[in-house]
C-alpha cells in the first residue's frame, strides 16, 4: 500500500523528533539532516525532501513542539528566508 501525503508528513515529523532527542536540549538540526535520515536512496534525492521537511517543521511549530530559528532567533514561516534550523520549543 502506498504511503499517503499525511503519513509521509508524519514520518518526517517523527524523524525531526528523533533527531532532536539524540541531541542536547539546546541543539538544533538542519532540515537536510532530516531529509537524509528519511531518504531511502543512495544518491542526492534527499534534496527533493527539503521543502516537505520544512513544512513538517512548520506543522510542529504550530502545535508548539519545535521552533525554527534563523540567526539565533525564532522566526515565523512568513519571516523565514533561506537556511533554517529546527530546535525544541522552549517552554
Amino acid at each position: 500500500m502506498a504511503e499517503t501525503d499525511r503519513q509521509f508528513a508524519q514520518r518526517l515529523e517523527t524523524a525531526i523528533r528523533r533527531l532532536l532527542e539524540r541531541r542536547a536540549d539546546t541543539a538544533s538540526v538542519c532540515p537536510s539532516d532530516v531529509a537524509r535520515e528519511v531518504y531511502e536512496g543512495d544518491d542526492q534525492g534527499w534534496r527533493e525532501l527539503l521543502e516537505p521537511v520544512r513544512q513538517a517543521a512548520w506543522h510542529l511549530v504550530a502545535v508548539g513542539e519545535v521552533a525554527v530559528p534563523q540567526g539565533g532567533r525564532p522566526v515565523t514561516e512568513s519571516e523565514a528566508h533561506g537556511p533554517i534550523r529546527i530546535r525544541r520549543a522552549r517552554r
